[in-house]
């Protein structure tokens, strides 16, 4: 049995091979583990990829594209002036690794591809990875992996580290892009399931990157204000090679700074080189992995449990290297964290330990919509929209217990480790697994006659309660609103809300801090627009939520795509659904602000989100987009 597994990163890819009965290696493509995520287009049509894509860059830095994976959420990329599907540029990369893995097989394919990706990774997500690796030639057999259970796997494949059943392991996943942590269980049939998770979309790798580059640009911009700006923003090719050659010089002194306590970041001219030393660099990420550590401690909470009754606290991603995030995770959590292997090469090691007869359920229904073309694969109850994610426990397979967020056991079924078993052990008091039945163990009391009239009393109650907070959190912004009643402005309350707003605001209504008018954001309308009502963006400092309602929604039209090209820079669509209400989303960002639009498809109501992103700071579109999801959307 030949098996290929492959980590594509935001940055690098790893893929592991085991074949003809012999353990698990990597698969040097170009002479070393990790092959560069990169990709160039030629004008001849060919993407090349890993460094040849990187040398090539030098040459024209517009036809370039360090990290197509941060762009997955947008159907095209434009490099050069060709505008090339998201999946040819990521089938490309998988190619390369398919070609250096076929040559070392002796011209044979593998029997099995494991790609792994993201826990909070939806439908969408899902099936353009796996229509990627179908362009690539990888053939029927491809299954997928969430990253924090190969992870798991892969800890757990160490001598004295198995995981008896009941027992957790954390997961801090710090990559290039992203930051993801997930509580991982193990389940008494001797697999693994992801019990909880959460993540960072603005926090990886790249964003130490431009905090160091923002650092040494302080120290030296002041020589020539003007040429630093052209170092910054680029607009002939010798000034895209150079901004080119500055990052990658960045990036290598923030990994030297990981080994060494200072080194000096080489600039072009005529700026003298930077010296940085480790605690110039910590002082500058300190808030950003603080940040990680503290959702990383909620995500423990919520798995119910305690830093200490974890197995341990498992560093992965090539970011996780910085000596920062370990310290922080002994001072903030009081566990000291480990690293068993490589931490670029620990997702793709460790999918090879997890059982396919694990996995194959959760991917072959998606594969088929694949093939099929109809995408309607259930991400999870109450996820709308495209890219929504799946929920945090319901949607791992095999999972019987609560709701995202509760403490409970773990499923009977869900990713089997591949390795020997061990035997079942009792997993910590705090720690219940679940029975084929969805009981507790530690609620399987001795019979008793008075047992059904005691269930049925809590279910009485239960119910009563549940109906009275249901009533309490929907009446005040739950109400539907036909087409033809929000045709025209009704009254509006002291929030500056109408009802059909209301249902557009969701939550936000009620939590925002809403009032009315166009806030602080963008310039005010030439002409009256209708009803406005501007609300704090949740979670997120120095953002705004606007919500609109006219009497023509071609007057919303055009103000809305003004925004959006003021914009500028990169865009991405997608349709969205909630509330009784769908409609489709626009997001773009530029150099100045970030705008994400939800129109509603009947009636004429939009809402917009308006960020002026900090300096070095500007989301993507694609980042916006999962924000809106995540936390704007208005849900069902």
């Amino acid at each position: 049995m030949r098996i290929l597994s492959v980590d594509l990163g935001t940055s690098n890819t790893v893929a592991v091979l085991s074949a003809h009965g012999r353990p698990p290696r990597v698969v040097e493509v170009d002479g070393s583990a990790n092959m560069p995520s990169a990709v160039f287009a030629t004008e001849d049509g060919t993407i090349m990829v890993g460094r040849d894509a990187e040398r090539r860059a030098r040459l024209d830095p517009t036809r370039f594209e360090p990290n197509p994976k941060r762009r997955i959420d947008e159907q095209t990329l434009l490099l050069g002036t060709d505008v090339i599907p998201v999946t040819e540029v990521l089938a490309a990369i998988l190619r390369r690794v398919l070609d250096e893995t076929t040559r070392q097989l002796g011209g044979e394919l593998p029997d099995e591809v494991r790609l792994t990706h993201p826990a909070q990774w939806g439908q969408t997500r899902r099936n353009v990875l796996l229509s990627a690796a179908r362009l690539a030639g990888m053939g029927g057999n491809i299954v997928l992996v969430p990253e924090p259970v190969a992870a798991a796997a892969h800890f757990a494949s160490f001598p004295g580290k198995t995981l008896a059943p009941g027992q957790a392991l954390a997961v801090y996943d710090l990559g290039a892009g992203t930051f993801d942590v997930a509580i991982v269980g193990a389940t008494p049939n001797g697999g693994f399931t992801v019990v909880a998770e959460d993540g960072l979309p603005d926090l990886g790798g790249l964003d130490v990157d431009q905090a160091l580059l923002v650092h040494v640009g302080r120290e030296v911009s002041h020589r020539d204000p003007q040429r630093w700006q052209r170092v910054l923003r680029p607009e002939s090719t010798p000034d895209r090679r150079t901004r080119r050659a500055l990052q990658e010089d960045v990036k290598a002194a923030k990994e030297a700074l990981s080994r060494h306590p200072q080194t000096e970041v080489p600039m072009p001219e005529p700026f003298e080189d930077v010296l940085v030393t480790r605690g110039e660099l910590e002082a500058l990420v300190r808030p950003s992995m603080l940040r990680s550590v503290e959702l990383m401690s909620r995500v423990v909470r919520s798995a119910g449990m305690t830093p200490d009754r974890l197995a341990g606290i498992y560093l992965v991603g090539g970011s996780s290297r910085l000596p920062l995030v370990g310290s922080l995770i002994a001072e903030k959590l009081g566990v000291v964290p480990g690293s068993l292997d490589q931490p670029e090469t620990a997702v793709a090691l460790g999918a090879q330990h997890v059982a396919s007869d694990g996995i194959s359920s959760r991917t072959q229904g998606v594969e088929g919509q694949v093939a099929a073309g109809t995408g309607a694969h259930q991400v999870g109850p109450g996820a709308t929209g495209p890219y929504a994610p799946p929920q945090q426990v319901a949607s791992i397979p095999g999972y019987s217990g609560g709701a995202p967020g509760q403490s409970g056991g773990f499923p009977q079924s869900g990713y089997p480790s591949s390795g020997p078993q061990p035997a079942q052990q009792p997993a910590p008091t705090n720690f219940p697994t679940y029975s084929l039945a969805g009981q507790t163990t530690a609620e399987k009391a001795p019979a008793s006659k008075k047992k059904p009239l005691v269930i049925g009393a809590i279910v009485a109650v239960v119910v009563l309660l549940a109906a009275g907070l249901t009533f309490f959190l929907t009446s005040s912004s739950s109400t539907t609103y036909t087409a033809d009643e929000c045709k025209v402005p009704g009254a509006a309350d002291d929030k500056g809300l109408t009802g059909c707003l209301r249902q557009l605001a969701g939550k936000i209504a009620d939590t925002g801090d809403c009032k009315p008018g166009m806030g602080n954001g963008p310039a005010k309308p030439a002409e009256d627009l209708g009803v406005t009502s501007t609300c704090s963006a949740p979670g997120r400092a120095g953002t705004q939520v606007t919500y609109l309602q006219s009497d023509s929604a071609e007057k919303l039209k055009a103000y809305t795509d003004g925004l959006l090209k003021s914009a500028g820079g990169d865009r991405t669509e997608a349709k969205w659904a909630g509330n009784a209400l769908e409609g489709q989303y626009s997001s773009a960002a530029g150099r100045n602000a970030a705008v994400l639009v939800f129109t509603v498809t009947d009636r004429p109501l939009v809402g917009f989100i308006y960020q002026v992103p900090a300096e070095g700071q500007t989301p993507t579109p694609g980042e916006l987009a999962d924000y809106f999801e995540k936390s704007v959307q208005p849900g069902e």
